[in-house]
């Protein structure tokens, strides 16, 4: 039998997904998991659970993997590359493309620092930029679109001009699961998105033709959609909005995803296709 895949973050929304397309490329997965009780959140086909609740013991818990793959946040990652003994194991990485964004944000200041340290380390192995990742079982980008999209109205800076490339779930995991088969390396980071940019307008128009409603944008100034989404936040069964996401409302998030097409035979589906998957069987409130 060959030696399994060490996944950190194995009980999130991402890693059951990840766990799941290890599992259906026939590579053995170890799951790592901080508490017992996340054990029942695990995905059929995991064949091995190791409770391991800081980084020393998930470091433990790597040993023998012919890769680690890390789908926790990038503060999680980090201090597992720091307790990984010497040599270390076959790496990927997930990251997030915030680390690109021009507005301040505590998740793409960790990102950036994982960068530094997993370049320090002279690891073999990759790190995985996904843009905004939707389709997971409790995620809430596109559900709080669509629960927007009831009011029949949804406000945006500069009118949703600003360009947004989404990623399904299901294609980040082969992505990860590909890394993996081909022991991927790469010195610069690798961005996972879809196959084009679409203005946000247009994403919110496809989320909401996609839960069986139609809606109207509203331009607002971004002063003004920062104050919206602040007295939303305060409104009963309307979806919170960070004051830092609408702000990154006001900038574009389209990228190349030609080097991981080339690494990894990366090959992202449709928009379209995405969006009728994850409401597929989902009760929206029609």
């Amino acid at each position: 039998m060959s030696p399994p895949v060490a996944v950190l973050g194995a009980a999130g929304r991402s890693g059951r997904v990840i766990c799941r397309a290890l599992a259906a490329a026939g590579i053995p997965v170890r799951a790592l998991v901080r508490r017992a009780g996340s054990k029942a959140a695990l995905p059929r086909g995991v064949e091995e659970v190791v409770v391991a609740p800081d980084p020393a013991a998930q470091a433990l818990a790597c040993a023998g993997a012919r890769s680690v793959v890390s789908c926790a946040p990038a503060e999680a990652s980090a201090a597992l590359l720091a307790a990984l003994p010497k040599p270390l194991p076959h790496l990927v990485l997930l990251g997030s493309t915030r680390r690109y964004s021009r507005f301040p944000n505590a998740r793409g200041q960790a990102v950036l620092a994982l960068e530094r340290a997993f370049a320090a380390s002279g690891a073999a192995g990759v790190l995985l930029y996904p843009t905004m990742i939707y389709g997971a079982e409790g995620e809430n980008n596109v559900r709080r679109i669509a629960a927007l999209a009831r009011l029949g109205v949804v406000p945006l800076p500069g009118g949703g001009r600003s360009l947004i490339q989404p990623v399904h779930t299901e294609d980040v995991a082969r992505a990860v699961a590909a890394a993996v088969l081909r022991r991927a390396v790469a010195e610069a980071p690798v961005v996972l998105a879809g196959p084009r940019p679409v203005a946000y307008a247009d994403f919110v128009r496809a989320v909401a033709q996609a839960a069986g409603r139609r809606v109207l944008i509203l331009p607002v100034p971004l002063l003004a959609a920062r104050a919206i989404a602040g007295l939303a936040s305060l409104l009963p069964r309307l979806p919170r909005v960070g004051q830092d996401e609408v702000l990154r409302l006001a900038e574009d998030k389209d990228f190349d995803i030609g080097p991981a097409r080339r690494l990894l035979g990366f090959d992202p589906m449709p928009l379209e296709d995405g969006l009728a998957l994850t409401f597929a069987g989902l009760d929206t409130g029609r």
